[in-house]
């Protein structure tokens, strides 16, 4: 029971049994009062609302405005196909994280340095009169551009997320915005080149369609710990497994938990390599004549003689690359050849696997090629993402019944009103059209007016470009309105790096968090609001994009909040409004319950089959499964090229890229950066054949998401401590060299930093790699983090196309502590 639970208990009863105090053998003892009667347990139903891409529902049982319980689904007979949408061990610990001693229970500003987490309680008045005043000072100082707006991700409602805030700001003059994001920056530019669109092509076939698969490969993608709820990817990729029994290939450094027995075949891999090992797989394709000639001579452009750009010869096509011969029709291989000998001492894998695999590949009927976005977080991960979406482009399945075209699995999902999307429609829209990489923001706290189109990747209006191209900011970034996110410090790269810049007050000016504990961002506040957990607020949630088949929306609801001083975003927003002249503009003139109800009449519109919101408050969700059926990626562009064209330039999937040729012509790139009009491995920064890092840190650290966390939410919850260890993984032969052992404490370092954390000596990581679960809370003691956060060792460099986070290029050593 929780303290709050116990002292309330003890209060009702009068007395507990174990106070001695209340002993009733003495003699002068007064008779015990008789206990009020408990108010009747309530029952509201409720989200997990973090950013793992499922958002699933809980039950959460109350008593006079305590939670006594939270539960998870369990409303069916659980068949699949109509099967409970279960909350994985986050979820169901929800109670300890609301109740956390970090929980952030009023309004504070600092009190001394920036960073020392010294802060005093002031009033809302206070907070909200500072945050409005320093807002507009910045904004008339300085201009609207020098507001950065970041976050969200801990708080992924509909209504209640950082729309509210961004249409405060828009209402104000707007902000700097930015693209991309930590997830998948890299992976959605690969779609870009490859297929044409972003998003649209980021996400590809359902897992059901693996009932017609013969064959799964999965490079580095890992459902069983990503999508592990009763509703995600991680179910529905076992039912699948179960059911039609297709063989199983996993590539990745770990043995995830999506192997363990589910696999039958597990290739590790030296993590950014996994392009080398595709371009081995293509020259056995193709030295073979295995490839899908009459699919690449339709659909495609950029493989041979036959499917080039015109006016670019044969030897830039991805053929005369992988044979290293620009001599067309010859397949004599040059000396430079992608073979599979070449590819092995890169990769870590043994040629004749190499070879085995290209076999399996080319003999399966309906290979189902899923590549995660973690291959794409390394120093060249664009290429790397390109180059592995060239399997089944090379083969011929794309389209096909059992195929899938590289992408993350489709999810099924619902349409619902967003307060994110509609903050950017119509006289809402941003007001700033200047954009900057999601990555680069603290280089634009330091030194902005420096940030280029060309260098840096800064989007500008055309009439801001110069005759090259080129233009830049006009201002560093002067405040920041952080929101639901741990990614200011905890979250972002090179931890130092970021906390050494936004120390200084002179730098950025002003930071505002908002958030409900306090973590290593929020210590960085000048002015922290507190904001309301997902159990104290009503919310419209939609599933997301790793919950699988079942299409699931929840309606949340409360009977114990808000807690303490605590508000939901709106209010705060509508306080902040008033205090700059635009409430009127902002509210439209209508309460939080009447947003709420519009809201949701709106999702109703667009899901015709939705209960009334006095119907879901009691039901608490609506689901269903494939609602749309089973989503097959590219099978209208398969089965008519002329109708149903890509959006790309040319129509066809681009291989070889004229986009791309253009921007590694005219961008302004970083030494050893590479922009490739071609998918290719690129032996890149601080990767496995990094000279200038390989032999003081020998080993490379492989970070991935643990089952412990979300990001960095959860992370002080007692429960998941317990349960999932946060210890780095060393293969044996790595440990025995270093004299280490599971249970040793350890020291992992580089030139960015040093952590202090367990070690966990296991099989399940391959030779010359460690592996570390990211998001541990950072814990600073004299220059060592003993929190084990993996980003006190990340490097802040960008990728050159994306300009994004090459987090997974890392490269460490490891010691006794």
């Amino acid at each position: 029971m929780e303290r709050r639970d116990f002292l309330k208990a003890s209060a009702a009863f009068g007395c507990a049994a174990t106070l001695s105090a209340c002993d009733s053998s003495s003699s002068d003892a007064k008779p015990t009062p008789t206990a009020p009667a408990l108010t009747e347990e309530k029952l509201n139903w409720s989200a997990c609302c973090v950013d793992c891409g499922s958002h699933c529902p809980v039950r959460v049982f109350s008593r006079d405005g305590v939670i006594t319980r939270i539960e998870s689904n369990f409303t069916t007979d659980d068949e699949y196909g109509n099967h409970n949408v279960r909350a994985c061990l986050r979820g169901r610990s929800l109670r300890k994280r609301v109740y956390a001693p970090e929980r952030l229970k009023y309004p504070m500003k600092r009190v001394g340095p920036r960073g020392s987490g010294q802060f005093e309680r002031i009033s809302w008045d206070e907070a909200l009169d500072t945050v409005a005043a320093q807002l507009k000072r910045i904004a008339n100082q300085y201009g609207n551009e020098a507001i950065y707006a970041l976050g969200g991700p801990g708080a992924m409602y509909s209504f209640s997320n950082r729309g509210c805030l961004n249409r405060l700001l828009n209402l104000s003059g707007g902000y700097l915005g930015d693209y991309g994001n930590f997830s998948f920056a890299q992976y959605i530019k690969a779609c870009k080149y490859t297929y044409g669109a972003e998003v649209d092509y980021l996400f590809g076939s359902s897992i059901a369609e693996m009932a017609n698969s013969d064959l799964v490969l999965m490079i580095g993608h890992n459902p069983s710990e990503l999508g592990m709820s009763g509703s995600g990817q991680g179910y529905d990729f076992v039912r699948q497994k179960q059911q039609h029994n297709f063989k199983t290939i996993i590539i990745d450094p770990r043995y995830t938990d999506s192997s363990l027995g589910k696999e039958d075949q597990w290739i590790p891999i030296r993590p950014g390599t996994d392009a080398a090992l595709v371009e081995a797989i293509a020259y056995v394709l193709i030295s073979e004549n295995r490839v899908n000639q009459a699919f690449l001579n339709q659909y495609c452009v950029g493989y041979d003689e036959n499917t080039m750009p015109a006016d670019v010869p044969y030897s830039e096509s991805y053929k005369a690359y992988i044979l290293d011969n620009p001599v067309a029709g010859d397949l004599t291989a040059g000396a430079n050849a992608k073979t599979p000998a070449w590819a092995a001492p890169i990769t870590g894998i043994p040629a004749t696997t190499i070879i085995e695999l290209a076999h399996e590949l080319a003999d399966a009927q309906a290979p189902f090629v899923q590549v995660a976005m973690s291959i794409g977080r390394h120093s060249a991960g664009e290429n790397n993402v390109r180059t592995a979406f060239m399997l089944p482009i090379l083969l011929g399945k794309v389209g096909l019944p059992g195929t899938n075209h590289g992408g993350i699995p489709m999810a099924a999902s619902m349409n619902v009103f967003n307060m994110e999307s509609h903050a950017e429609a119509g006289d809402d829209a941003n007001p700033v059209k200047k954009r900057i990489s999601f990555f680069k923001f603290i280089e634009a706290v330091e030194n902005g007016k420096d940030l280029t189109v060309l260098k840096d990747g800064v989007i500008l209006p055309d009439e801001e470009l110069d005759e090259n191209g080129d233009g830049k900011l006009d201002t560093d970034i002067k405040a920041i309105v952080a929101y639901a996110t741990n990614r200011l410090i905890n979250q972002n790269a090179d931890v130092n790096y970021s906390r050494k810049v936004l120390a200084d007050d002179n730098k950025c000016e002003f930071i505002v968090v908002i958030d409900n504990v306090m973590n290593a961002s929020a210590e960085f506040a000048d002015i922290i609001l507190p904001d309301v957990t997902y159990v104290e607020t009503e919310d419209l949630v939609n599933q997301g994009h790793v919950a699988g088949d079942t299409a699931t929306l929840v309606q949340m609801s409360t009977s114990v909040g808000p807690m303490f001083e605590s508000k939901p975003l709106y209010e705060m927003c509508v306080g902040l409004a008033k205090r700059m002249g635009i409430e009127a503009e902002f509210t439209q003139g209508k309460s939080h319950k009447q947003w709420l109800d519009e809201a949701y009449a709106a999702t109703q519109a667009m899901n015709p089959g939705l209960p009334d919101k006095e119907v879901m408050l009691k039901q608490g969700i609506y689901r269903k499964y494939l609602p749309n059926g089973a989503y097959l990626s590219n099978k209208a562009f398969r089965e008519d090229p002329l109708a149903n064209p890509l959006p790309t330039p040319s129509g066809k999937i681009e291989i070889y890229s004229e986009r791309l040729a253009y921007l590694a012509k005219h961008w302004q790139l970083a030494e050893g950066d590479v922009i490739s009009a071609l998918p290719k491995y690129v032996p890149a920064w601080d990767g496995f054949e990094d000279e200038a890092t390989r032999y003081d840190y020998p080993l490379q650290l492989s970070g991935y998401h643990t089952k412990g966390r979300v990001h960095s939410s959860y992370h002080n919850v007692p429960w998941l401590r317990e349960a999932v260890q946060d210890a780095v993984w060393m293969n044996p032969i790595d440990a025995d060299q270093r004299g280490l052992s599971t249970g040793d404490k350890v020291r992992v370092f580089n030139s960015r930093g040093t952590i202090e954390v367990d070690v966990k000596v296991t099989p399940r990581v391959m030779p010359g790699v460690a592996a570390l679960g990211q998001g541990a809370w950072l814990k600073m003691e004299n220059g060592i983090d003993k929190g084990g956060n993996i980003n006190v060792l990340t490097s802040h460099r960008p990728t050159p196309l994306s300009k994004g986070n090459g987090q997974h290029s890392i490269r460490v050593e490891i010691q006794r502590a």
